[in-house]
């Protein structure tokens, strides 16, 4: 069994984290980013002050 690491992903618009957490889930990194969008705006724009922490937290790749 191979183990999965989140890491930032290369495919990447602004910091890699939402092509990184696509990549971990194998989804594609657009329905992610589309849905981080949309609990942004219903979570009175607290994904704002997630997205920078996330961006910190989630290594690069290596």
């Amino acid at each position: 069994m191979v183990q999965k690491k989140l890491t930032r992903s290369a495919d990447r618009i602004l910091g890699g984290v939402c092509g990184g957490i696509a990549e971990y889930m194998d989804v594609d990194p657009t329905v992610v980013r589309v849905g981080y969008a949309v609990l942004t705006l219903f979570t009175a724009f607290c994904g704002v002050l997630l997205y920078p922490v996330l961006w910190i937290i989630i290594p690069e790749r290596r």
